[in-house]
């Protein structure tokens, strides 16, 4: 039964369906099933950054404010660089890579190719945890440092590096920093 399968508290569960199985909810036909994920695809597109142009990032938070509601209920985990100039403002945001439901595979190129392009001086990795649990994984943090060491040979900046989960987010570099000033202790 559909509605046994879906959280009682949250209508992020309709984007997921398809027109077959929305009709097969009590009440729903046809035309009320597509207008429905017409609906849905219409939220979807007003929540997309639409205006982030010259949008300056001074913190992590700054960044999630654009992201989160895109990419929090993400079934698939996909990686996005934000390009930025040496103020940080924004100047593009590109999806580099779309993996299967618990996996993303990025290549240095990848990453890179769009901020050589446009001469970009600073950039920042977003990706997202389908699980909803925003805590890096040991391979996250390893592209985090390889990615930083790969832009430092080209001139990029890497600002940082956020995963994104269900209503959280984790900065790899505030982590990072943390690390650091315990072990001075």
């Amino acid at each position: 039964n559909l509605n046994e399968m879906y959280d009682k508290t949250s209508l992020a569960f309709l984007r997921d369906l398809s027109i077959e199985e929305i009709t097969k909810i009590k009440g729903m036909g046809r035309i009320k099933a597509i207008q429905l994920k017409a609906t849905c695809e219409l939220a979807n597109r007003m929540n997309l950054p639409s205006n982030y142009k010259k949008t300056q990032i001074k913190e992590p938070n700054d960044v999630v404010k654009i992201l989160m509601d895109e990419m929090q209920y993400e079934k698939r985990e996909i990686a996005k660089i934000i390009l930025l100039d040496k103020k940080c403002n924004i100047l593009k945001i590109k999806d580099i890579a779309i993996g299967g439901n618990n996996f993303v595979s990025i290549g240095m190129k990848d990453i890179l190719s769009d901020a050589v392009k446009i001469n970009a001086p600073r950039i920042i990795l977003v990706h997202n945890h389908p699980s909803g649990n925003s805590v890096p994984s040991n391979r996250d943090i390893e592209l985090t440092k390889k990615l930083e060491m790969a832009a430092k040979l080209l001139g990029i900046e890497l600002i940082d590096h956020i995963v994104i989960g269900k209503a959280e987010f984790t900065s790899i570099k505030a982590l990072e920093e943390l690390k650091t000033k315990l072990e001075r202790k």
